[in-house]
């Protein structure tokens, strides 16, 4: 029986371990490049019972963009925000959002935080060229600490552990700047068997090294399904500015 297993796994041209290959890059990229996306945050919420993960960038010394549905508002809950998680071997430390966060509306995922300390010693991402905007197949990379496995059936893993390393993937716009009816303005991207997860949205989508958006929100319980929503930062730009002070 033994020798059997492993004459059709000859067969077909595949090794004992390939199950598990193809699971790792079903969702995941690679490792971000140690000099990049410094400005990458980690905000975590948290009550007594439950605890979830969201991705931000830090683009003014006190403020943080990110996805607004990241922010729990409720009684009981805590929102910290770790700073200078990417590269690990950086010492990263939290801060507390005691401020209420700036919303962009109802019906839009935009949101920016305020620091009560400034942060001086992390290197500020540039906001996009908007006069430049994203066409279809033009390339984006997404960047986060979100599950880089799935479990069965390719369902996407809530809880995981984060990854030791912030992970990057790069995808190909598919859909240009739409309204979209719970989000607001957003785009479309997409590659095969790769994909984002929970934890990753929040994260900043850069393309010629500048945010040109942030990872909204998952389409579908499984991966690889849908492509990814990201809001559109130029549809915000002016409101980014104006609560910031950034020009």
């Amino acid at each position: 029986m033994a020798l059997l297993k492993v004459l059709l796994l000859l067969g077909l041209g595949v090794s004992a371990n390939s199950g598990v290959s193809l699971q790792k890059r079903i969702i995941g990229g690679q490792n971000c490049q140690d000099t990049e996306r410094l400005y990458h945050v980690r905000l975590e919420s948290s009550n007594a019972t439950h605890s979830h993960l969201c991705g931000g960038s830090l683009i003014h010394s006190q403020w943080i963009l990110t996805a607004a549905h990241c922010w729990e508002s409720e009684p009981g809950w805590t929102n910290v925000v770790m700073l200078k998680v990417h590269p690990r071997t950086v010492i990263h430390y939290n801060q507390v959002i005691r401020d209420v966060p700036v919303i962009y509306g109802p019906n839009h995922n935009m949101m920016l935080l305020k620091l009560q300390t400034p942060v001086t010693d992390v290197p500020l991402p540039r906001l996009p060229d908007c006069n430049s905007r994203l066409k279809i197949d033009d390339v984006v990379q997404l960047a986060g600490e979100g599950a880089t496995t799935t479990g069965y059936r390719r369902k996407r893993l809530k809880y995981p552990a984060i990854p030791s390393h912030l992970q990057c993937v790069d995808m190909n716009v598919v859909s240009l700047s739409h309204f979209h009816l719970t989000y607001g303005h957003v785009f479309e991207a997409k590659v095969p068997n790769k994909d984002i997860c929970y934890g990753d949205v929040g994260g900043a989508v850069v393309h010629n090294d500048m945010i040109y958006g942030v990872i909204s929100f998952v389409q579908y319980k499984s991966a690889c399904r849908k492509p990814t929503a990201i809001m559109d930062v130029c549809k915000y730009l002016e409101w980014i500015k104006q609560t910031t002070g950034l020009e």
